[in-house]
């Protein structure tokens, strides 16, 4: 790869500034050459050959846009002189064949983690506690409050120390002082964990159960049970108000929808029933900690990696994620199809542009259609609040070179690789094919990965370019930066630098086998993932058709 300009698809016409490029400078690259009429950014793109208005920008080998107005031979490609286009999709027109990537060295490999009586295998111990409505949230936080401290599971807060410290300055009379006071980031440990096999106790809040749609209610139920049928619970601890949209006996329905052998311990309690809250809370205490016992006998045993569910998301994206993060882990996608496993490709209006290839990658006419229904269904529900799938890009997306939403689609689509498409998911529906699932979600990323806990991902990748803390209460979130630059930035929450694929120090091959090396290591239990040593634990319910 060149270090300085890099075409996508041989059926591109714009080119990618790989790092800063003056105006004046001469490129050649592939026998293509131009002066540059402007700078280049890194990470933004510019045309070899002039293009005239309507002129169809294509990269990654597909409809990204049309030009607006004339753009010189050596301009930029940006938000001024380009428009959100993307290619029409029908039904499968070509079947693709596959070619799988060899995975010898990972043949017979194992992880450690907890198998559960349905067959499917936690990578972590979790029990959690969630409410049917917001107005519980009250009561699980005075339940987090009980737990986390006396079990072990909360981590020494160093800012609340440092704030302390603060404090004493000022009631010193020391207020010059103040400025140049130094954060201390090592504190004394806490508290030993009473339980050694349990990961810890999440606590779920959200704003949703009633005052909505019953819809957004019957969804939020089915959220909820894919949380507690998700391999890395344990069992859960569900508090009820009573007079709610989201009923217990709705969330007990679609568990048992969702799993007819459902056999996980459950503390299920209703606050109007119960009376008091002091008899509510001390009750749901009581009982969860008995569970607890009984969970804390589980321990990890060796599990093939066809137990891996995978979920790949995006977040904070720039121009390099498309190059280098985000077909990374769509190599990693093919290996676990390889080996059996399954990946979850979600975002839906970030595949716009990119569906008909999807579509001919889909195993069957019944995936094929239903990715086309939910497409179109959802596409018609954004118009109709005013907001179109080329509302997607971000300020922060545009700013760093993704300016529609079709070329943001183009290099998202990447995290998905290039294995068949197993089956398509509507929102809350459970991953039951391996191989790769298209499961309906928006663009955000929250809500993009609540939703991927909740359809049975036991591991999360998540990449990025400007760097986001997003994580998940329940799965271990990996970061992968696309760029160096923002891996030394915030190594707090970057695991893997793509930023090699850019300076052509390694392969996207490479790098996708190395997220593969440390997905097994989390998923033993030998590694924890930035995200979980955050305490990132992001957890937000889709309201359909509000969200990007």
């Amino acid at each position: 790869m060149s270090t300085r300009v890099l075409k996508i698809h041989p059926a591109d016409n714009v080119y990618v500034a790989l790092t800063d490029l003056k105006a004046g400078e001469h490129v050649v690259y592939n026998g293509s050459s131009t002066t540059l009429t402007e700078n280049i950014p890194s990470k933004h793109k510019f045309v070899m050959q002039a293009l005239t208005p309507e002129s169809e920008i294509v990269m990654y080998g597909v409809l990204v846009g049309k030009a607006t107005q004339l753009i010189p031979a050596g301009g930029s490609v940006n938000t001024r002189n380009v428009k959100h286009t993307a290619s029409d999709f029908t039904g499968r027109n070509q079947k693709q064949e596959w070619k799988a990537p060899d995975v010898s060295r990972w043949t017979g490999k194992t992880f450690l983690g907890y198998q559960r009586q349905d067959g499917q295998v936690g990578t972590a111990n979790y029990w959690i506690v969630i409410p049917m409505v917001f107005c519980e949230n009250r009561n699980v936080h005075a339940i987090r409050q009980a737990f986390e401290d006396a079990l072990g599971f909360s981590r020494p807060d160093a800012y609340k120390t440092f704030v302390q410290e603060l404090v004493g300055l000022y009631q010193q009379g020391k207020q010059h002082a103040i400025q140049s006071h130094n954060y201390n980031p090592d504190v004394p440990a806490g508290r030993s964990r009473i339980f050694k096999n349990i990961d810890g106790i999440k606590f779920l809040t959200h704003e949703g159960g009633c005052g909505g749609t019953r819809q957004d209610s019957e969804a939020l139920c089915a959220l909820l049970a894919g949380y507690i049928n998700n391999p890395n619970v344990a069992g859960a601890t569900i508090l009820s108000l009573g007079c709610q949209n989201a009923q217990v006996d709705i969330l007990t329905a679609k568990l048992h929808q969702l799993n007819p052998t459902f056999s996980k311990p459950l503390v299920i309690l209703e606050q109007q029933k119960e009376g008091t809250e002091q008899s509510l809370l001390i009750n749901a205490i009581r009982n969860t900690f008995i569970h607890l016992i009984e969970v804390d006998k589980q321990e990890r045993r060796p599990a093939p990696l066809s137990k891996l569910v995978v979920g790949l998301e995006c977040g904070g994206s720039d121009g390099f994620s498309g190059i280098s993060a985000n077909p990374a882990i769509g190599h990693t996608s093919d290996l676990l199809a390889a080996l059996g496993g399954s990946s979850i490709l979600s975002e839906f209006p970030e595949l716009c542009g990119v569906e008909q290839e999807l579509i001919n990658r889909c195993v069957d006419d019944r995936a094929a259609n239903r990715f086309i229904e939910l497409m179109r269904a959802y596409s018609r529900a954004a118009e109709a609040v005013g907001s179109g799938f080329d509302m997607n890009p971000s300020p922060g997306n545009i700013k760093d070179g993704l300016i529609t939403d079709a070329m943001k689609s183009a290099g998202a689509a990447k995290k998905g690789g290039t294995s068949p498409v197993s089956d398509v998911l509507d929102y809350t529906e459970y991953v039951t094919r391996p191989g790769l699932n298209l499961l309906c979600t928006p663009g955000n990323d929250v809500e993009s990965t609540t939703a991927m806990a909740g359809s049975g991902a036991n591991m999360m990748l998540f990449t990025t370019g400007l760097g986001t803390p997003t994580g998940n209460p329940i799965v271990p979130v990996i970061k992968v930066s696309s760029n160096t630059t923002l891996a030394n930035r915030m190594p707090d929450i970057i695991d893997v630098d793509c930023g090699a694929v850019i300076s052509g120090s390694k392969t996207i091959e490479q790098c996708g086998e190395e997220i593969l090396d440390l997905i097994i290591e989390v998923a033993s239990g030998r590694k924890k993932a930035k995200a979980t040593l955050l305490n990132q634990e992001d957890f937000i319910p889709w309201k359909r058709g509000v969200s990007l």
